[in-house]
């Protein structure tokens, strides 16, 4: 690939901030070194400065978690300012964002995904909720397991509900599924999207928390995941549907668990998943002899051929 002029757009101001700027630095590194001109761009420096910025690059890479970012807010302003950038536009970015918005098309499409409610606001004081107990907690719009609780009875729900909506969150309650969890990215440009080799996940802990991901003695990651040829085929097909259902461009990392008896369930699509050479899709990547300097160059050029 030609040298580059490439804002690197990371940081904000999410919970997720700080996994945005170690993230970014990884990027910066490996895209410096193969000889891009790299301007890494916090947007909590000053948002309105973003649509000059965008102005001077070639190409944006966006390496933002949470809200802006996954929101499609930030892919919106680049589209108006003409800079092309890698993934999801905007439409596609904000369903998947909204974890009620993805699996309700996911039903849509036939795509299982666990039992769930949305409760947009605090319910009433009679309100009981129908899943059987244990449930996952978690934002409708949050990631990086921040805030993802596991509740066994009624006043561990109440526990949990009364952080998310002390934090004016919006909460999904899902039903948790027994079984081991998958994870699976895909690539390519659309129409030509493939799915990398999945990723297995033996969390340390009760469940993927947000120590298990981040951790030094975190979760273990597997990969290629020590499925059966026919199952690793079924997380792969589900994950490209999943990408698809969407709307989705560039690239994307489906979670999915994965029952004993060989039942898969789309828990959600991450737009911009995890990007340090440590991470889930370029972990992917490697195993099929894809290094990480390679892979953002990949979908760097996807954005270029397609936004430009």
């Amino acid at each position: 690939m030609n040298r580059m002029r490439i804002l690197l757009v990371a940081g904000g101001w999410s919970t997720e901030r700080e996994i945005s700027l170690k993230g970014a630095a990884s990027i910066a590194d490996a895209l410096a070194a193969r000889g891009h001109e790299v301007t890494l761009f916090d947007l909590s420096d000053g948002f309105e400065k973003l649509l000059e910025l965008a102005g001077t690059h070639d190409v944006a890479f966006l390496n933002l978690h949470g809200q802006p970012g996954e929101d499609g807010l930030v892919q919106a302003l680049l589209e108006r300012a003409g800079c092309p950038y890698q993934g999801s536009g905007p439409a596609g970015s904000f369903l998947a964002l909204n974890k009620a918005a993805g699996k309700s098309l996911f039903r849509r499409a036939g795509i299982r995904t666990p039992d769930y409610e949305f409760l947009p606001v605090r319910p009433g004081a009679d309100w009981k909720c129908t899943l059987p107990f244990p449930l996952f907690v978690k934002s409708n719009t949050g990631g990086s397991s921040i805030d993802l609780f596991r509740v066994n009875d009624e006043a561990e729900l109440t526990k949990a509900l009364d952080t998310l909506f002390s934090q004016h969150q919006e909460v999904l309650i899902e039903t948790l599924i027994p079984g081991q969890e998958v994870t699976c990215g895909v690539v390519g440009s659309v129409g030509e999207e493939r799915a990398l080799a999945p990723v297995l996940i033996v969390p340390k802990r009760e469940f993927f928390d947000f120590h298990d991901k981040y951790a030094a003695d975190g979760a273990a990651e597997i990969c290629p995941a020590p499925l059966s040829p026919e199952l690793t085929e079924k997380v792969q097909q589900t994950a490209l549907a999943a990408h698809r259902c969407l709307g989705l461009s560039g690239y994307s990392r489906t979670d999915f668990r994965l029952t004993d008896d060989g039942e898969l369930f789309v828990l959600e699509v991450n737009t911009l998943p995890g990007m340090t050479g440590a991470s889930l899709v370029p972990k992917e990547a490697a195993a099929e002899g894809m290094e990480f300097g390679e892979l953002l160059e990949t979908l760097l050029s996807y954005a270029v051929e397609e936004r430009s």
